[in-house]
């Protein structure tokens, strides 16, 4: 029995098939008492719903979005999971959203929301307190704009207290498998495909609204903990650098180090780096910040971009365009964009179409470096010149590879493994088991994580901070440190994403809070318990890995990663090969 009564009882899970147009509930406490919900739940029913074998785009395969014992109750507890197989990779996908997501489904009363099947014509769903209802997309299928059907949602679905709408753009429809699902605008479900997933069933947006609350048995005790955690935030400078900055705070310091990736990595430092730093971002185009629910960071920076209208004169528009760290060292440095207004207007053309920013930029340099090498002609890319620093022939490009008018943009809407195992220079393809590549050229450990990590992320067991760790403290390279590292910090993070907590939170949201949080809901876990129950959920999902096909010792070393140098110095193949082998007795114990 917990000191607290759940809105509507987190363990329900609502069941939705769309080909039969039919939903049930469940009730399935042990996902969110055992696993805490989020990743832990996400990763039992993804084994559960997904046969093995099942292809990413046909309606066997899930979308799962799962919440956890935190949110709504703690600050920065405001992440949504979801969980499918990826069309990217080939096997798990996880893609965590902010916004108001987690807090809507929960307040809805679910823990987990499972959508099975595909419908035969356009759809979207509306989820809340009493069920879901199937409503005719067809109208809505075919905008250019995830933005504009989330007006339109907002519009025809008014609903009653906290309400998420999570929608697709034309890149999930044509099932390109780097598209992202938007909710709230400016939070995305960004990586690994879940758009094409979405698209592959029909399924153009969710919209869950909740106006549950929550009755705590012991309010004071909880008050004083959400008080205490909740000024400790607000007083921290590294989120107060977050507020002020957001991510792109990184930019200035990393190719200051030499981290930041350029031109495909062909080096390790952007010669445009001034303009795009935060610094200059906040200062010159800075519109608004923005939070997720129950979040007093306000991370979200949305610069305002002041466009005149076509063939009339002193009439302008204005854009409001998110930007991050992971944009612009995909959109800016890696394609060599050194105008902000540039990046900006690529960056928006992007977002309207629904592709996931670091994927499409990789897949952007990668195809300049081809086409600079001559393994691409002009010809194949429909008369299209690509060159680093061009935005207006990288906005055409994109739009042409949401269209895949031709073999060539057919190939890149794929992905860079694909784009490059057809057309050759594999060799600086920077892809990791299939995803493309963050922007952290730290050292080894960070390409050590890029392949070891669960999701292929810079998130999964943050390599890049291992590194600046390790060069800081002049700590040699150790295959067996290294890995072991990357596993501790990986296994913790699923306790983190099972709650659901914001990795940005991680540095407050230590074993020893996270213990005091659940026992003032009831639950009694220490510190070495929590870590074991991480522990398991990161093998659950190398399980799942392991059973579609994925091989920790056939994955492919992108040559370029070691032609560039790091801070760390060079990276080696040995390196990074005697890595994977010691990360592989770890999972596999």
């Amino acid at each position: 029995m917990t000191d607290m009564e759940y809105a509507g009882d987190l363990s329900r899970v609502i069941y939705i098939d769309l080909g039969r147009r039919v939903y049930w509930v469940e009730e399935k406490p042990e996902l969110f008492t055992e696993g805490f919900g989020g990743a832990g739940a996400g990763i039992r029913l993804l084994v559960e719903e997904c046969p093995q074998g099942t292809d990413p785009l046909s309606p066997k395969n899930p979308v799962i979005l799962a919440v956890g014992l935190m949110n709504g109750i703690f600050p920065l507890a405001s992440k949504t999971v979801a969980m499918f197989k990826s069309p990217l990779t080939g096997n798990l996908g996880e893609s965590h959203a902010g916004g108001r997501s987690s807090i809507a489904i929960r307040m809805a009363g679910y823990g987990a929301i499972v959508v099975r099947g595909r419908s035969e014509t356009p759809v979207y769903l509306t989820i809340d307190e009493n069920g879901a209802k199937f409503k005719d997309a067809s109208a809505l299928w075919g905008m250019n704009s995830a933005s504009t059907v989330g007006r339109i949602l907002r519009e025809v679905e008014p609903g009653a207290g906290i309400r998420t709408i999570m929608r697709i753009g034309k890149a999930g429809e044509k099932l390109i498998p780097y598209a992202y699902v938007t909710t709230e605008t400016y939070r995305h479900f960004g990586r690994l495909g879940l758009g094409a997933v979405f698209g592959s069933k029909n399924l153009k947006a969710i919209v869950v609204s909740g106006k549950k609350s929550f009755k705590f048995r012991s309010p004071k005790s909880y008050r004083t903990l959400y008080e205490e955690l909740f000024k400790t935030f607000c007083k921290s400078p590294l989120m107060r650098k977050y507020h002020e900055l957001g991510t792109p705070m990184n930019v200035l310091p990393l190719n200051m180090t030499g981290s930041l990736p350029s031109r495909n990595l062909q080096s390790n430092s952007f010669a445009g780096v001034q303009e795009l730093s935060g610094e200059n971002m906040a200062e010159k185009y800075l519109g608004r910040r923005t939070a997720c629910a129950h979040c007093p960071v306000s991370c979200i920076h949305i610069a305002a971009l002041r466009e005149p209208y076509e063939n009339e004169p002193y009439f302008y528009k204005t854009k409001m365009i998110s930007y991050d760290y992971e944009p612009i060292y995909a959109l800016g440095a890696m394609l060599e964009l050194k105008s902000p207004e540039g990046y900006l207007r690529l960056m928006d053309t992007v977002e309207e179409l629904g592709l996931d920013a670091m994927s499409t930029g990789v897949v952007l340099a990668w195809a300049t470096e081809a086409m600079e090498k001559g393994i691409i002609k002009e010809s194949d890319a429909g008369g299209i010149s690509l060159k680093w620093g061009d935005h207006e022939t990288y906005i055409k490009a994109v739009k042409r590879i949401v269209a895949m008018d031709n073999e060539f943009f057919q190939a890149l809407a794929k992905g860079v493994r694909h784009a490059s195992s057809k057309y050759g220079g594999e060799d600086f393809a920077l892809e990791f088991g299939g995803n493309e590549m963050p922007g952290y050229h730290t050292g080894p450990v960070a390409h050590l994580g890029y392949m070891t990590g669960a999701r292929h992320s810079h998130l999964d067991g943050a390599g890049y901070s291992i590194d600046q760790k390790m060069y800081k403290e002049g700590i040699k390279y150790s295959p067996d440190y290294a890995a072991r590292e990357l596993f501790e910090e990986e296994a913790w993070r699923q306790i983190l994403s099972s709650l659901v907590v914001c990795y940005f939170a991680r540095g407050v949201y230590t074993p020893e809070t996270v213990s005091r949080c659940l026992k003032t809901l009831g639950l009694e876990r220490d510190q070495e318990e929590l870590k074991e129950v991480g522990r398991a959920v990161l093998r659950k999902k190398y399980a799942f890995k392991f059973r579609e096909g994925f091989s920790l010792m056939e994955m492919r070393i992108p040559k370029r990663i070691c032609e560039t140098p790091t801070p760390m110095g060079t990276i080696t193949e040995e390196m990074i090969r005697a890595g994977l082998e010691e990360f592989e007795k770890l999972v596999k114990q």
